[in-house]
């Protein structure tokens, strides 16, 4: 995949990241069997639907030095929040030099195995928090500590942006990562995100290598901090979206 990597991403893991990424292949492969950690298992879908698809939505903040972003620090902070079992948290612990990464999932029995694997990975950056993102982020231990806060929304994207933009510093960023997006989303979006004290900066579309398939990453700005009263209580942002 070394050419698919440069060619789409700008960037080709080190042999140690290769080897990196081939055990956590065959680690989630065990733990699938006593865990539901992902339907995708065959080889060249869970690279693209994966590990290609965690690094995607960072190419443009690392891999391409666009002008339209702001200069990011040199040691990253990111918070993935719901992270499962571990996507994109682990890929990006892996890749960008001198990060840390914190995971967060409501789910025990997969933050366990995250724990379980981070040492077998050789990972010294990685830490986990089980909890929901609406509790942790009024702990001022994680409220708007992080540089960049990720999540991949199967849901709202204003509940999303809800989730995320309490946890990041001013001046930080929110990705969010999407399959289809459309204008009305984009939006709602906005509309969110202001009064969470950020703005939608920008939004890049992607087309998986393989299969082909449609990605949008939505890259959220924190311009204000973010009124005390976000985040609203655990399943109120899924029952009223902002």
């Amino acid at each position: 995949m070394t050419d698919i990597w440069q060619k789409t991403l700008n960037w080709t893991p080190n042999s140690q990241q290769q080897a990196q990424f081939q055990r956590l292949y065959e680690l989630i492969l065990a733990g699938n069997q006593k865990l539901n950690l992902t339907r995708i298992t065959e080889p060249q879908e869970f690279w693209e639907k994966h590990l290609w698809d965690s690094l995607c939505g960072i190419a443009p903040l690392f891999f391409r030095n666009e002008e339209q972003i702001h200069p990011l620090p040199t040691s990253p902070s990111f918070i993935d929040i719901g992270t499962g079992a571990g996507f994109p948290g682990i890929p990006i612990a892996i890749t960008v030099n001198n990060c840390t990464v914190t995971l967060l999932d409501s789910t025990r029995k997969k933050v366990a195995f995250i724990e379980q694997i981070i040492p077998l990975l050789s990972l010294n950056n990685v830490k986990t928090i089980t909890a929901r993102a609406e509790k942790i982020s009024q702990n001022t231990q994680h409220r708007q500590q992080y540089d960049i806060a990720t999540i991949r929304a199967v849901g709202n994207p204003s509940v999303c942006a809800e989730y995320v933009l309490p946890l990041v510093k001013k001046g930080g960023l929110a990705i969010i990562y999407r399959g289809t997006w459309t204008e009305e989303e984009t939006t709602a979006l906005r509309n969110a995100a202001q009064q969470l004290g950020g703005v939608l900066e920008f939004t890049e579309q992607f087309y998986t290598p393989l299969s082909q398939s449609i990605r949008h990453c939505l890259y959220l700005r924190k311009v204000n901090n973010t009124p005390t009263r976000f985040p609203r209580a655990v399943g109120v942002p899924t029952q009223r979206p902002l």
